[in-house]
Formats: C-alpha cells, sequence, structure tokens
C-alpha cells in the first residue's frame, strides 16, 4: 500500500521535509558541540531559500506552505532554542543534569523563544503567505543571527540570552519586512554557504559578513528596503 503523501508533494516539499531532519540533527549536536549546530542551522537556511526557488520553478503543492512551517518549526525554532541552551551549558560549566538558576534562566529563554517561533509561523501562515511581506522578525533571520554569531565566536552565554529573549519577542510584533528581491536573497545564499563550508576561511570573514548583512536587514529593513506591497 502506497504512503499517502505519494503523489501529493514534490521536489520542493522534499527539501522542506529535509530540512526538518536537518533541524533535528542540530538540536542532537547543539549542547557538544554549539560550532557544529549553528553551521547546521545555517545549513538549513539555505534549504529554506532553495525550497523557495524549487517550487517557483516546478510548481508548488496544497501542503507546501504548512509542510513549510512545520519544518521552520524544527530547524529554525527547536535547534535554535537547543543551541543556546548548548552554550550557556557550556560556557558556564552546567549540567543538564542539575536544574542550577543559570539552567533554568536558559531553559526559559530557550523555551520562550521556540514559542515565539511557533506563534509566528502560525500566524504567517494563515495571514502572509499570499503576501510579499510578513510581519514580525522572519524565523529564519533570527536562526541565521545566531547561527552567524556563533560561528564569528562572538556569542556568550550572556548575549546568547539577552539576544535571543529579544529576537523572540521582535517575531511577533507588528514591524513589517518585505520579502527580499531574488538578486539578495542569491547573496545571502552564496555567503550562508561559504561561512557553513568554510568558517574559519580569512579570519570567520564569511560568518562576519553573514551577521553584517542579516543585521542590517533586521535593522533597516522595516524602514529602507523596497516594499513590494507598496507600503
Amino acid at each position: 500500500m502506497r504512503p499517502r503523501f505519494v503523489g501529493r508533494i514534490g521536489p520542493a516539499d522534499v527539501i522542506t521535509v529535509a530540512n526538518a531532519v536537518v533541524g533535528l540533527l542540530a538540536a542532537v549536536v547543539a549542547t557538544a558541540d554549539p560550532h557544529l549546530a549553528a553551521r547546521l542551522v545555517l545549513l538549513a537556511a539555505v534549504g529554506d531559500g532553495l525550497d523557495g526557488v524549487v517550487a517557483r520553478r516546478f510548481g508548488g503543492t496544497d501542503v507546501g506552505s504548512y509542510l513549510d512551517s512545520l519544518s521552520d518549526v524544527a530547524a529554525f525554532g527547536v535547534a535554535p532554542a537547543v543551541l543556546v541552551v548548548g552554550i550557556v551549558s557550556r560556557d558556564w560549566g552546567l549540567s543538564l543534569t542539575d536544574l542550577t538558576p543559570e539552567l533554568v534562566l536558559a531553559l526559559a529563554v530557550a523555551a520562550f523563544f521556540l514559542a515565539m517561533v511557533v506563534l509566528r509561523l502560525g500566524l504567517y501562515t494563515a495571514y502572509d503567505t499570499a503576501t510579499a511581506y510578513t510581519l514580525g522578525v522572519p524565523s529564519t533571520l533570527a536562526a541565521t543571527l545566531l547561527g552567524a554569531a556563533v560561528l564569528a565566536h562572538i556569542v556568550t552565554p550572556v548575549t546568547a540570552l539577552v539576544g535571543t529573549a529579544i529576537l523572540g519577542y521582535l517575531m511577533v510584533t507588528r514591524i513589517t519586512y518585505p520579502d527580499l528581491l531574488a538578486r539578495d536573497a542569491l547573496i545571502m545564499g552564496v555567503v550562508h554557504v561559504v561561512a557553513v563550508i568554510l568558517p574559519e576561511f580569512l579570519g570567520r570573514a564569511f560568518p562576519f559578513a553573514l551577521l553584517t548583512l542579516a543585521l542590517a536587514y533586521l535593522v533597516l529593513g522595516p524602514r529602507f528596503y523596497w516594499r513590494p506591497h507598496g507600503g
């Protein structure tokens, strides 16, 4: 008997589901090797852009938007949340079996971030998929900022906790973020790929470049980036 999904999913959906698997792998290794987890999160971000390209080229499916949001929960919600816990536990010498105040704080921030990702993706699927913009910081952008900062070696437990909490809140605000133009998405994608493959190249130049681009879009995008919706 054939699985129910046969004939109902397309090439883009396969990439989307693979992103969820990458997110799982990132979460599994996050407490042991945060840098590897950060590379996997950024790899998932590349896949998140790629599935959109493939969907436009070969056509999407009725389940595509739902699969995309479900996959994003794993890759850009669970994985970054566990990554933050991994950074804090490693740098502060915490044991995951001993609920110290510091570990409770890390778990609380991670849980808040994940909850905001789930809320944001639900709202996005319901209201924003048919538009060329979205409200709130995209979960992919939030995860990219965290992953790039880890690979650039500039993250401390305090900055990880504070930054993750701020990004979690920003994801559910009404700040408008226009979709990236294809040209800019391609540039970001190339920088993503090189940052994943060669994170230490030229003194971590590509993680720093990715972090700079992501921060520029985070801060300047809502006001100065091209607005396809005419706002």
